[in-house]
């Protein structure tokens, strides 16, 4: 009899929602993503729960048709920080650009925020979509997809190798030989590759989990390579069990051409839960939140994945128009996904609009019926952990007391945090340090 596999759970924590339109619900505070006390609250809660982590997303460019989420929001290890001082055990992630950043800047903050809270930061290390991004940062143009990955591995190597700047023990605190470090200990990183030239070192030590745990997400091939060589945590979006298992099985079969095995990333499907004590409750919370989308609310969503489309300009009830390669420079996995589901099934515009910026379907039920699918998922190896999203004010607290309490019965989930810092609770190991010279 095969080991069970015991589940991983994460949380984006709700400001003023994932949705465009969320903001609107009565329940819904519309300065919800800068209320520190409410971010305080929900963190909380999700430790309470025994969660892994939680995450925030960012973003470097708005313009007056930007989701409400992106309009008025904190910088994320901001507020990382501050939640550290609030919280004991739960993993704190946060969104960095490698497109848009320095390595040594990001390697220093995300140490800082790794050491204030004992070692349970992790960085979601994102490339950048957002062609006008680089109005914000004194380029003319936007990085080429091809380009932004090549930067985004150069600049994960030297963060990932200033990390590695003084050994374990290189802080002696020798105050009566007057001797603070071992200089044999310290580690200049003098690299220099197409993108950066970073002598070192970092002026901080490493946490006790070594460094932080890597994020990343990206359905692109250029995408799910760089998650097989580098990434130690994955999320993804699909929309079935099936296509779940064909990701994992996917990502998974990459690694071993990097020199790594398959339990050493671990892959996080976006759950939206709508739960309710019987499921006629929870199909109501769903129809509440998709009676605020309009289709103009859905037409918008939809072209964040096809920037340089006016979909305004086809007939909504007409088939989903062609559009060749046009468009899809953000999130490419996404447009194609769009793409290719919208001709296999014959779905209109409005179809495809609703199908993409309106809610999931997938999870709505009661406790059980969540916990159902969601051992399901695990089983068949779609998932090693979700990633939950709330989709309405009171979600993540209505899957917690509703959901989490079932997968505990079950011996899916934790009771107790088994270890303190954010690699131990997700099963990873601390990283060897990293000493090299690159020229």
């Amino acid at each position: 009899m095969s080991k069970q596999r015991k589940l991983r759970l994460g949380a984006r924590v709700f400001g003023v929602g994932h949705y465009r339109t969320a903001w609107r619900q009565p329940e819904v505070a519309p300065d919800g993503n800068i209320d520190l006390p409410n971010h305080v609250r929900q963190v909380q809660l999700a430790e309470a729960a025994k969660f892994d982590f939680v995450f925030f997303a960012d973003g470097v460019y708005v313009n007056e048709k930007s989701t409400p989420k992106a309009l008025n929001s904190f910088e994320p290890l901001t507020l990382l920080s501050a939640l550290a001082a609030v919280t004991k055990r739960i993993g704190l992630v946060g969104t960095i650009s490698t497109s848009y950043t320095e390595p040594y800047n990001v390697a220093r903050q995300l140490a800082s925020l790794d050491l204030l809270s004992g070692g349970r930061a992790g960085w979601n290390v994102v490339t950048t979509g957002q062609e006008g991004a680089s109005q914000n940062f004194g380029r003319e143009s936007h990085y080429e997809h091809a380009v932004r990955y090549r930067r985004a591995r150069e600049h994960l190597e030297v963060v990932q190798g200033l990390w590695s700047s003084w050994e374990e023990d290189a802080f002696v605190y020798d105050k009566e030989r007057g001797v603070f470090f071992d200089p044999r200990k310290l580690h200049e990183l003098n690299y220099r590759g197409e993108f950066f030239s970073v002598k070192g070192p970092l002026n901080i030590s490493r946490s006790k989990q070594g460094e932080p745990v890597i994020f990343q997400a990206g359905g692109s091939e250029t995408g799910k390579a760089f998650a097989a060589e580098s990434a130690d945590a994955v999320y993804t979006t699909p929309e079935s069990l099936e296509e779940a298992r064909l990701f994992y099985r996917d990502l998974k079969g990459r690694m071993a051409a990097y020199g790594r095995e398959p339990d050493q990333l671990l892959i996080f499907p976006g759950l939206h839960p709508f739960v309710g004590r019987t499921e006629e409750e929870a199909w109501q919370k769903y129809e509440q939140v998709v009676s605020y989308i309009s289709l103009a609310d859905a037409l918008q969503e939809l072209k964040l994945f096809f920037p340089a489309i006016d979909f305004t300009q086809y007939d909504p009830d007409g088939p989903f128009p062609e559009l060749g390669d046009e468009g899809g420079n953000r999130y490419r996995y996404m447009s194609d996904r769009i793409k290719r589901v919208a001709r296999e099934e014959k779905l209109t515009l409005r179809q495809t609009a609703f199908r993409y910026g309106a809610p999931s379907k997938e999870f709505v039920g009661t406790g059980e019926q969540l916990a159902d699918r969601i051992e399901a998922w695990l089983e068949g190896e779609g998932a090693d952990g979700f990633f939950i999203w709330p989709p309405y004010p009171t979600g993540l607290d209505d899957f917690i007391e509703h959901v989490v309490p079932v997968l505990q019965r079950r011996g899916l989930y934790r009771e107790e945090y088994e270890a303190d810092t954010l690699r131990g609770q997700l099963g990873l190991d601390i990283p060897a340090s990293r000493h090299f010279v690159r020229q």
